[in-house]
């Protein structure tokens, strides 16, 4: 089910052996190499080292990511690799369910001091590709199906992770929307959907200057992404990208392509690729003017992680630890709640699912993601028991060791003890049987036989509670009208039931909210009637991704994209645009907690072109925030407009368009909801009017 730790194996047959210098390495100049060491540059060392020349300059480290440090420190018999253990934070499909730029920073900071400890100079993340189709085994690797949330989400994480001294590697560059055939499968994609939806996330990253990107593997319009120039010349001279490109494992086929690309780094070493570009170099294929290029990037971010070497550690284990479980916490979005949360100290709970269990397995995805936590997780009932200690809370796995198979022993004294509790707490999910890296998943929906436990235990019990531990949308049409409440808790690292617990005892108010649509099924969704083979996947549905095609076309939905429920309860008014010259403008408005609980509330900016010279989707997300606002208490929220908040790429001028009309701006708790709205003017290249409605 995972074939990435077998292609490595298979790739890197004869690898040859690794010279890490430390800081003390001396940096040779350019004109200091010989052509031989040049075109030895180009290629990785082993599986996870940049060459070092024998010594002669430092070998950088680079780990996979991008919730934890997978550093292998061995390989098995079988072949697998076994990493090291370390912190195993929240995926990020639960970071950005947060909205919260400031966590998505921190779990950078301390993504960097694990990776310190560990002497990794690169992590391979984060991921920024956009959830196009819903199934896509990796989506719990990837931020949003929105191009604005995703790459403002990942310009704070990749910020935090190189401020504090470890460089990023921003993937995959690009068009890599689902696994299957992923090695050779050709993202067919128009110039304006290309630049508006899945290059946009990297150019709001980019801002942040990370010193690496990695190309994907599929093609794109039919050319290899490592052999894209088109694509990573776009990168360099349009989106702000300045530093480095490396591969994907294995995704070079021709060596010298790849250079005259530029694809700076192969990973891993392959001597077949090696052999092959310095047969070219010698036939006059390449010159060195083109591979002097490449080997000056290189040695540009060589020099950039020497200098940052040997930077002390800035968190602890613990408050690295604490940074996990505050993510896991602000990421849990409450889908539905007909009163029966937050449970109260005293009554009687019943959890039953293995996916409670605290196990690696069942609350996260497989492949380069997985981590090995460092301490793991309590399982859910001993977290409830810790916030509520006068309750009498019994746990329950109920699966096999499969997960998803078939039940324990004895399903019936499972439903007695819910029956006579006062309330049951049904833990269901995928992990990474189900969600992992080079397959996609066959359904939106659970195991089946997860969907009858829940629905015999709701019938058993009206004061059921259902948590989801899934990295993507869920099907949920089968069940959702049986239950009291319904927890989307994520695949959420290995403080991850310490963060339900404390949600569902009422210790910390639900604030996350959904960074991607959960359709009431499949067949709803844009992906689901585009063209797709073997070969070739079209994308047909354009700019219509996610909640765009949604909100555009009327199509009903399970929970929009930004919804989620809290215990406390938010009041939007007063809002005002002041005009700052040309497409700049200031929105504020304000939010008052109107509740006796504390909370946090995300809202949201959206706008509307009202009369668009050019097909555009009803809602675009242009601004978010999120603010800790007491009981009684009220927040005054502002949030920026400017060029790209009404933008449209026009292929037929190759540029970003503004055009005069009117547009409406819209506040809401999520798309669906909106609370306040406006109407602004533009003539000329500015905003000339404002009128609140």
């Amino acid at each position: 089910k995972n074939g990435f730790s077998f292609y490595h194996i298979i790739i890197n047959k004869d690898i040859p052996p690794v010279h890490r210098a430390g800081t003390e390495g001396f940096m040779v100049k350019l004109n200091e190499l010989t052509i031989e060491e040049k075109l030895r540059l180009l290629c990785g060392e082993g599986s996870w080292n940049t060459c070092g020349l024998d010594g002669k300059i430092p070998s950088l480290l680079m780990c996979d990511g991008p919730h934890g440090v997978r550093k292998v420190e061995r390989v098995g018999e079988n072949g697998e690799q076994i990493p090291l253990k370390s912190i195993a934070y929240p995926a990020l499909q639960c970071l950005t369910n947060t909205w919260n730029r400031k966590l998505a920073r921190a779990m950078g900071e301390a993504l960097a001091d694990d990776c310190k400890e560990k002497d990794v100079d690169i992590l391979l993340a984060p991921g920024v590709n956009i959830k196009r189709n819903p199934l896509n085994g990796r989506n719990f690797e990837y931020f949003s199906e929105d191009p604005y949330l995703a790459g403002t989400m990942a310009c704070e994480y990749v910020d935090g992770l190189q401020k504090n001294g470890v460089a990023a590697c921003v993937k995959h560059y690009c068009c890599n929307n689902e696994e299957h055939n992923r090695l050779e499968q050709s993202s067919e994609v128009d110039e304006r959907t290309l630049r508006e939806i899945y290059l946009k996330p990297f150019e709001w990253t980019f801002r942040a200057h990370p010193e690496w990107i990695m190309c994907s593997y599929n093609r794109v319009n039919g050319v290899r992404a490592s052999e894209h120039g088109k694509l990573f010349d776009t990168a360099r001279k349009e989106l702000g990208f300045d530093g480095a490109v490396m591969s994907d494992w294995g995704a070079v086929y021709d060596r010298t392509a790849a250079v005259k690309a530029g694809v700076d780094l192969e990973m891993p070493f392959s001597r077949e690729n090696y052999e092959r570009l310095v047969a070219d170099y010698k036939a006059g294929k390449i010159a060195e003017r083109e591979i002097d290029v490449c080997v000056e990037r290189i040695l540009g971010a060589v020099e950039k992680r020497l200098r940052r070497r040997g930077e002390k550690v800035k968190r602890s284990e613990k408050e690295r630890l604490a940074v996990a479980q505050e993510i896991a916490e602000e990421g849990l979005v409450l889908l539905k709640n007909d009163g029966v949360l937050p449970l109260e100290n005293g009554q009687s709970v019943s959890v039953l699912g293995r996916y409670g269990a605290g196990e690696k397995d069942y609350t996260s995805g497989g492949g380069a993601a997985q981590v090995l936590p460092l301490a793991g997780d309590v399982t859910l009932a001993e977290a409830l028991k810790e916030v509520m200690p006068d309750s009498e809370i019994d746990f329950e796995k109920a699966f096999n060791a499969d997960g998803i198979e078939s039940y324990g022993e004895k399903p019936h004294r499972i439903l007695e003890r819910c029956a006579q509790s006062d309330v049951s707490v049904i833990c269901v999910g995928t992990g990474r049987f189900v969600e992992y890296e080079s397959a996609d998943r066959t359904t939106l929906k659970l195991h089946p036989l997860q969907e009858e436990l829940i629905l015999q235990t709701a019938a058993q019990n009206p004061d059921t509670v259902v948590v989801l531990y899934a990295g993507g949308a869920v099907d949920v049409s089968a069940w959702a009208d049986e239950v009291a409440a319904i927890v989307y808790a994520g695949f959420n690292g290995e403080r991850g039931n310490r963060a339900v617990a404390n949600v569902l005892a009422g210790k910390v108010s639900p604030s996350g909210k959904l960074s991607e649509t959960f359709p009431v099924c499949l067949e709803d969704t844009p992906y689901y009637d585009t063209y797709r083979d073997v070969t070739v996947a079209r994308y047909t549905d354009g700019v219509d991704v996610g909640y765009r095609y949604y909100e555009t076309a009327g199509v009903g939905v399970q929970y929009e994209f930004g919804f989620g429920l809290s215990y406390a309860e938010f009041e939007y008014g007063d809002l005002e645009i002041e005009l700052k010259g040309g497409l700049n403008a200031e929105v504020s408005y304000t939010v008052k907690n109107i509740s006796d609980y504390d909370g946090k509330e995300i809202s949201q900016l959206y706008v509307r072109d009202a009369v668009a010279f050019v097909y555009r989707p009803d809602l675009e997300l242009k601004g978010y925030a999120k603010n800790y606002i007491k009981a009684g208490d009220c927040a005054e929220v502002k949030l920026t407009l400017d060029k790209s908040s009404f933008a449209y790429y026009s292929a037929a001028k190759d540029e970003w368009i503004v055009d005069d009309g009117v547009f409406n701006v819209f506040v809401g708790a999520s798309v669906k909801d909106i609370r306040l709205e406006a109407a602004v003017v533009v003539e000329n290249g500015g905003i000339v009017k404002v009128k609140i409605l």
